[in-house]
């Protein structure tokens, strides 16, 4: 499903992001990415999507390397991956239906069959009452399950989640880790950024850990 090897990431003006990263996950696999702030996590999942390419290395998604893949096949393998950043990336001009519509109206779905899949994907995070609300309605945790929400309703493969739990309480961060745990039973792939060992040690799963920008340890949590 995902494999990095000996994938480095330098940014102009010499900023080594990551220097030796090698890991695999497999499809199905619930993984927690940790490391303390700037180990470079935020980078090693924005190369997953492509979002950012690699200096040196490989990085494998589905079979392919998207280091070398063109701007045009971009949107098709992001169409497998759902997405969920630390700053949500929510449209604070649109609805709660609205917000998770977008990628299906990208994509050319159906507005019947698009309006019963943003239906499905509120219900699963808890959020179909609020559908006609404006994310600035929503309080932080509604928020995150909105973005949530958003990045599940192609009905990705793959779900890469950077920090979904920071600001949250300890309640609400839990019930967010819950959800991916939900789509990671019936199948999705999950790999999710976090610095709350304690959430990763109550949820179990892989852990791979960073430190300065290197894979270190890491494995059953």
């Amino acid at each position: 499903m995902v494999s990095f090897s000996a994938v480095a990431k330098r940014y102009p003006g010499g900023q080594e992001a990551l220097k030796d990263v090698n890991f695999t996950l497999e499809a199905g696999a619930l993984a927690f990415l940790t490391g303390r702030s700037g180990a470079g996590k935020s980078t090693l999942l924005k190369l997953i999507p492509a979002i950012e390419r690699p200096s040196a290395g490989t990085v494998i998604v589905n079979g392919q390397n998207v280091g070398a893949l063109k701007r045009a096949a971009l949107p098709y393998l992001r169409r497998n991956i759902g997405l969920v950043f630390q700053d949500h990336k929510l449209l604070h001009d649109r609805s709660v239906f609205d917000n998770v519509m977008l990628p299906l109206a990208f994509s050319g779905q159906a507005p019947r069959e698009a309006a019963r899949r943003v239906r499905a994907a509120l219900d699963k995070v808890g959020l179909l009452a609020r559908e006609r609300a404006h994310p600035v309605q929503l309080s932080g945790g509604e928020q995150q399950r909105l973005a949530i929400a958003r990045a599940v309703v192609n009905r990705p493969s793959l779900l890469v989640a950077d920090e979904p739990t920071a600001n949250l309480d300890a309640e609400a961060a839990a019930a967010i880790l819950g959800i991916f745990v939900e789509f990671h039973r019936v199948g999705v792939t999950a790999l999710i950024a976090t610095h709350d060992h304690a959430l990763v040690e109550r949820f179990g799963g892989r852990t791979i850990h960073l430190e300065d920008g290197r894979t270190a340890g890491g494995g059953p949590a």
